[in-house]
């Protein structure tokens, strides 16, 4: 039985679950509101303030969805009463962000400004000009529109200088010059 997939989920207070036919689940919360469709192989049963996720028998596949249903559902129920967060650090001469209304405005070595709109359900923070933390209750928003920011100049490894997540570690190179 997989670990994962047995462990139930408590519904904290204010939180309210909804499992339809064709396990189409329902979450609202504080924060708001998000809607999945979940494999039909699996059962979600909601009682008593826990949600419990059961698979039909030990099949391979259904072994591998077990968890990660669970940790979808989990996932959702924690988004809704806490958040995601994720923190981007600008490094380098001359690098920054900036907000702009609902724009996120970057410098970092081009030519030419870097503008990213905001996209529903995820809010944009820069307390400082070097930091940016994307805001959002769906844990796989957050992520993509981090990950999009990141792209636009991921970290080079000989001076650091890039987009990179808060607890990135970069590995920095020597150089040609250090090889002597």
């Amino acid at each position: 039985m997989s670990r994962i997939g047995r462990a139930p989920i408590a519904i904290p207070a204010g939180v309210e679950v909804k499992v339809d036919a064709n396990n189409h689940i329902t979450v609202k919360g504080p924060k708001g509101t998000l809607e999945r469709d979940l494999v039909p192989q699996m059962k979600v049963e909601v009682d008593a303030g826990v949600i419990h996720v059961t698979r039909p028998d030990d099949e391979k596949l259904n072994r591998s969805l077990h968890g990660l249903t669970r940790t979808l559902v989990a996932n959702m129920v924690h988004g809704v009463t806490e958040g995601f967060s994720k923190t981007l650090e600008v490094n380098g001469v001359g690098y920054r962000a900036a907000k702009e209304g609902k724009k996120l405005v970057l410098n970092i070595g081009y030519s030419h400004q870097v503008d990213i709109e905001e996209v529903d359900g995820i809010t944009i923070d820069v307390p400082n000009p070097n930091t940016v933390v994307i805001n959002g209750i769906d844990k796989q928003k957050v992520g993509q529109f981090a990950a999009d920011i990141r792209a636009k100049r991921p970290p080079e490894p000989y001076k650091g200088k890039g987009i990179k997540y808060s607890y990135e570690v970069v590995r920095h190179k020597e150089g040609k010059t250090g090889a002597k």
